[in-house]
């Protein structure tokens, strides 16, 4: 199981991730993301991996449980 961790004080809420898959990542009225999954949605890996590389202030990681 792989874990999506954000550290919302380096999060910015440019978006790259939600643009990349929204079906995870969302930028709330907070001006940080929301993760609408703890863990990587099957089917969604690679959408996922390249929206935590994207992320411009490395706000988003993964972790191997």
């Amino acid at each position: 199981m792989t874990r999506i961790v954000a550290d919302l004080g380096k999060c910015d809420g440019i978006g790259m991730c939600e643009s990349l898959c929204p079906d995870v990542f969302e930028v709330g009225d907070e001006g940080t993301v929301v993760l609408h999954h703890d863990t990587v949605p099957e089917g969604l890996e690679g959408e996922v991996r390249e929206a935590v590389d994207s992320c411009p202030q490395t706000a988003l990681s993964l972790v191997e449980d």
